[in-house]
């Protein structure tokens, strides 16, 4: 074999070598997270953030919603990486106060207690990113959704990046831009809907969803009325007034977020927005009827976005207070 055929044969091998370990997004290969990275070191890992989600969601259903939104905003900001959970000191600026987060994420002590919990069990051993890519799922699955397994082997940043929080789709947004936040991070239209099903569960301040009670043309006029009673339009009157993002089952992770959008009683402007588009359209109305359908496609696309450009290997480090480089 000549020296060309035989570079030839190295390369061509690699390549082959690269698509059968598969290359996940953010070009991190998929293979180095595992679903079992902490059965040897951490056996006890799992369970416990599952008794404390399950116990935090008990105490109060809307926990539930913002474990998971917890893990979405870290995961669409330079990956799941627990960036988002860096408080902010002299020296350095984190993603809480960015204008998509403040006022608005909460449940960072459910997670600062699993964190001092796995601490004492297993020290130095359990990411932040991955306690909140778990507690994600179990706040799904304690409120009525599916189980998906989540691949863990996660490592936290060192850092924290104010500006990639306008990665995050607003709730503002038409369809054409929601599905643009989408798509740069990997996703499918089918899979944008998938995982805007979320706002099943949770609620909205009076300030997020004012303009599309006031404005927006396209909503059931009781719906609009019985929730404008909430918010007045007055801007800066009752604005961190809360309603449920949805009116039918707010605490029960179910389908029935598409089918308010399809009876046009979407809270949000980007919410009724995905019943605005032709493709979007037809997933609504796909999962609206089908609830079945939308737990599979949703857990599917959970699992997808919990691989979003981790930190894995000798990347990032585990951080001993999720809230502070060690």
């Amino acid at each position: 074999m000549g020296c060309y055929q035989a570079a030839f044969f190295k390369l061509s091998f690699s390549l082959v070598l690269l698509l059968i370990v598969g290359v996940g997004l953010g070009g991190v290969a998929s293979a180095e997270l595992s679903a079992s990275f902490y059965d040897k070191n951490c056996p006890n890992a799992l369970s416990t953030i599952k008794s404390a989600v399950d116990s935090a969601v008990y105490k109060e259903a809307r926990m539930g919603a913002s474990l998971l939104r917890l893990h979405f905003h870290d995961c669409f900001v330079n990956g799941c990486d627990a960036s988002l959970l860096l408080d902010d000191t002299a020296t350095f600026k984190g993603e809480k106060t960015s204008v998509a987060n403040v006022n608005s994420l909460r449940g960072f002590e459910v997670i600062d207690n699993i964190k001092a919990e796995l601490e004492s069990l297993c020290p130095n051993m359990v990411s932040c990113a991955d306690i909140l890519a778990v507690a994600a799922r179990d706040s799904i699955v304690a409120l009525g959704g599916p189980t998906y397994t989540v691949a863990l082997g996660r490592r936290d940043s060192t850092a924290a990046n104010l500006t990639a929080t306008d990665d995050l789709p607003s709730p503002f947004a038409n369809v054409t831009k929601l599905i643009a936040a989408f798509s740069k991070k990997g996703f499918t239209v089918k899979e944008t809907v998938a995982l805007s099903g979320a706002h099943t569960i949770g609620q909205a301040r009076c300030a997020v969803f004012r303009g599309r009670l006031y404005n927006d043309t396209h909503i059931n006029a009781s719906f609009a009325a019985s929730v404008r009673a909430k918010c007045p339009g007055n801007r800066g009157s009752g604005d961190n007034n809360l309603s449920q993002l949805d009116v039918t089952s707010p605490t029960t992770f179910d389908n029935a977020y598409f089918k308010n959008a399809v009876s046009q009683k979407g809270l949000l402007h980007s919410d009724q927005q995905l019943y605005s588009g032709e493709f979007t359209k037809t997933a609504v109305d796909a999962y609206a009827n089908n609830a079945a359908s939308f737990m599979e496609d949703f857990a599917k696309a959970m699992n997808k976005m919990g691989r979003l450009s981790p930190l894995t290997g000798s990347s990032g480090q585990i951080r001993t207070n999720c809230r502070k480089v060690n």
